[in-house]
C-alpha cells in the first residue's frame, strides 16, 4: 500500500518531465504491490500512457485547466471543506505542523492540503491508521472522483483507487453544474458553502478538521459538533 499512494501521490502531482521519466518504474511498483484490482490498474496504465504519449506542454496545460480552475476537481481538500471561509488557515497550520512532527518537508509555496503531500504523510503511517486516515476524507475523493468522471477524465482513475485503498466503493455521484470562474472561486460549489451540509457522509453532519493522534493524525473527525 505504501508504494501505490507514492505513485498515486506522483500521479496526481504536476506532470512535468520529471513525472513524465518516471512512469515506466511507477507503473511496476503499482504491480508489483498489488493493492489494487487489475481493472483498477488497467485504468491507471491508460492514465500513465496518456501522459506519455501528450505533448508536455498539452500535458501541463491541462492539468492547470482541470485542476485549478475550479472548485469540483481542486486538489486541495480544504476547498472542498472550508472553502475561503476563516476555517481554512487555522486547519492547514495545524496540518503543515503534523507533517513537520512526522518529518516531511513541503516544498516551497505548497500547501499542507495538497492532495499529493496529504498522500505522501499517509504513505509514511502504518497500512491500518493509513487506510483509516483515507477512509475519513472518501467523501471528498468520492466528489472530487465524480467531478472528473464527468469531465472524462482519465485522473478520475487514480481517485478511484485512493477509495479502493481505503476500502471504500468508487461510487460516482452526480457532480454540480460548476459556476463561471469567478463565481466558483467566491462560493465553495461542491459542498454549497463553509456549513456541515455535504461535508460528511449522506445523513451525517461531519464538521472537517485536524484531531491529533498519538500515533498518526485525522484530517477529518468522526463526530459532529454540538
Amino acid at each position: 500500500m505504501t508504494n501505490s499512494l507514492r505513485v498515486l501521490a506522483a500521479l496526481l502531482g504536476y506532470p512535468d518531465a520529471t513525472l513524465r521519466s518516471h512512469l515506466p518504474e511507477m507503473r511496476a511498483l503499482l504491480r508489483d504491490e498489488h493493492a489494487l484490482p487489475a481493472a483498477r490498474l488497467l485504468e491507471l496504465d491508460a492514465l500513465m500512457d496518456a501522459l506519455a504519449r501528450a505533448e508536455p506542454l498539452a500535458a501541463e496545460a491541462d492539468y492547470v485547466d482541470l485542476f485549478d480552475r475550479g472548485r469540483g476537481t481542486s486538489l486541495h481538500l480544504f476547498e472542498h471543506v472550508h472553502g475561503d471561509s476563516r476555517e481554512r488557515g487555522p486547519a492547514l497550520i495545524d496540518l503543515g505542523q503534523t507533517y513537520e512532527t512526522a518529518g516531511l518537508v513541503l516544498a516551497e509555496g505548497e500547501l499542507p492540503d495538497y492532495l499529493p503531500a496529504v498522500l505522501e504523510f499517509v504513505s509514511t503511517q502504518p497500512v491500518r491508521e493509513a487506510k483509516a486516515f483515507l477512509g475519513e476524507m472518501a467523501h471528498i475523493f468520492n466528489a472530487i472522483f465524480a467531478a472528473l468522471r464527468h469531465r472524462d477524465s482519465p485522473y478520475a482513475s487514480a481517485l478511484g483507487a485512493l477509495l479502493e485503498l481505503a476500502g471504500e466503493t468508487a461510487q460516482a455521484v452526480q457532480p454540480p453544474v460548476e459556476e463561471p470562474l469567478d463565481e466558483s472561486w467566491a462560493e465553495p460549489v461542491v459542498f454549497d458553502g463553509c456549513s456541515s451540509k455535504g461535508q460528511a457522509r449522506p445523513g451525517q453532519a461531519q464538521p472537517v478538521h485536524i484531531v491529533r493522534r498519538p500515533a498518526t493524525a485525522s484530517i477529518v473527525s468522526s463526530g459532529a459538533s454540538s
